[in-house]
C-alpha cells in the first residue's frame, strides 16, 4: 500500500496508478475538471493529440459506472478516465490533461500506524520534508526514537487549530491514515479546505468508494484493495503475472503471458473476438512495447495486458487458462 500512495503522489491528478511490465507500462487514473481542454474530445481523436507518445484511452466512469468506451464516445468534465501509455512518455500525455507535475518538498502524515511509519520512511530516504501527526502519546516517542528526520507531533489530526500551526497550506500532500475511516475523511477534507493542495486518505469501506468523489475526495488507498491485488494474481486462471482491481471491484487488470499454444496468437487483433467488456490495452515483446490497434499481431511469449469488467472477467479468464495456457 506504501507503492500505491508514493505512485499517486508522483502522477500529478492521478487519482489511480497501476503498473505492468516491471514499472515500464503505466495504467493512471485521472478525473477531468470542469475547464479540461479535452471536454468533447472524440476518443478516436486522442492519439492524435499526445502525438508520438502512444496512449489508449482504456475506461472511462461517469456517473459511477464503469465504461468501455468506442471510437466515437466523447470525454465529458467530471469523467475518471483511465489510460494506459509508457513510462517515459507518461509527463507528456499529462499535459494533454492539463496535469503538471511539480516537486515534492512537504508530506503530512496523520496516523503514525505500521503504514504511516513506513511511508516516512520512504520519504525521508528520498529527503522530503515529511510531518507526522498521531495521538497515541507512546507511539510517538517510539516514532521520535525510530525516524531520522521526520518531525513528530502528538495530537489530533483533525484539530483544526495545530493543522494551522503546523502551516497546512505549505504541504504538498497530506495522507490521512489512521485506523478510524471517519477521522481519515474528515481531516482530509479539513485539511483541503484549509489550503493543502493534495489529499490521499485511506478508507477501508468499499461501500464508502462512491461517496467520495461526491464530496471532493479523489485520492484514496485502501489495504482491503491492495490486498485484493495481491492475492488475484494466485486465484486467477492462465499464466496471469499480476492483476489490479479498479473502482472498487468494478473491473480488473491483468497482465499474462501468451504461449504458443494460444488462439490469439499469429493473427491480427481485429480477427480475434475478444468478450464484450474486455480490452486488450498493451504488449510487451522483449524489450519493446505496443500500444494496439486491430492491426497488431500477438507473438508466442509475449506479455499482454488486459482490461475487463467485472462481468466478462471469467470471460477473460477462460481465454487465458484455455487459450493462453496448455494443458
Amino acid at each position: 500500500m506504501v507503492k500505491t500512495i508514493d505512485r499517486l503522489m508522483s502522477v500529478p491528478g492521478a487519482v489511480d496508478v497501476g503498473e505492468f511490465a516491471d514499472g515500464r507500462v503505466k495504467l493512471i487514473g485521472i478525473s477531468l475538471d470542469e475547464d479540461t481542454p479535452l471536454a468533447g474530445v472524440r476518443l478516436s481523436d486522442f492519439p492524435s493529440m499526445v502525438g508520438k507518445q502512444r496512449a489508449l484511452i482504456t475506461a472511462i466512469v461517469r456517473d459511477e459506472e464503469l465504461i468501455i468506451p468506442r471510437g466515437d464516445d466523447r470525454l465529458i468534465p467530471g469523467d475518471l478516465v483511465y489510460f494506459v501509455c509508457e513510462k517515459e512518455g507518461l509527463e507528456d500525455v499529462l499535459r494533454v490533461f492539463d496535469k503538471h507535475a511539480q516537486p515534492l518538498r512537504r508530506v503530512l502524515i496523520i496516523g503514525g500506524g505500521r503504514i504511516g511509519f513506513r511511508l516516512a520512511a520512504l520519504l525521508e530516504k528520498k529527503s522530503i520534508n515529511t510531518k507526522i501527526i498521531e495521538k497515541d502519546s507512546k507511539r510517538c516517542a517510539k516514532l521520535a526514537d525510530t525516524m531520522n528526520k521526520a518531525v513528530i507531533l502528538h495530537g489530533d489530526g483533525s484539530d483544526q487549530n495545530l493543522l494551522l500551526e503546523e502551516n497546512i497550506r505549505d504541504m504538498d500532500v497530506v495522507v490521512t491514515l489512521t485506523n478510524d475511516e471517519e477521522t481519515n475523511v474528515l481531516a482530509s477534507l479539513l485539511a483541503k479546505r484549509m489550503g493543502a493542495k493534495k489529499t490521499i486518505t485511506k478508507i477501508n469501506k468499499f461501500s464508502y468508494f462512491p461517496l467520495m468523489p461526491m464530496i471532493g475526495i479523489e485520492q484514496v488507498v485502501s489495504p482491503r484493495l491492495s490486498a485484493i491485488n495481491s492475492i488475484l494474481q494466485h486465484i486467477r486462471k492462465g499464466k496471469v503475472l499480476s492483476a489490479i482491481s479498479i473502482k472498487g471491484e468494478q473491473a480488473e487488470v491483468m497482465e499474462a503471458v501468451a504461449l504458443p499454444t494460444s488462439d490469439i496468437v499469429g493473427k491480427p487483433l481485429k480477427e480475434i473476438s475478444f468478450p464484450k467488456g474486455a480490452l486488450l490495452i498493451a504488449i510487451m515483446r522483449k524489450e519493446d512495447i505496443i500500444i494496439p490497434s486491430g492491426d497488431s499481431v500477438i507473438e508466442p511469449d509475449d506479455r499482454v495486458i488486459i482490461f475487463a469488467v467485472k462481468q466478462a472477467i471469467s470471460k477473460v479468464e477462460k481465454i487465458l487458462a484455455v487459450k493462453l495456457e496448455f494443458f
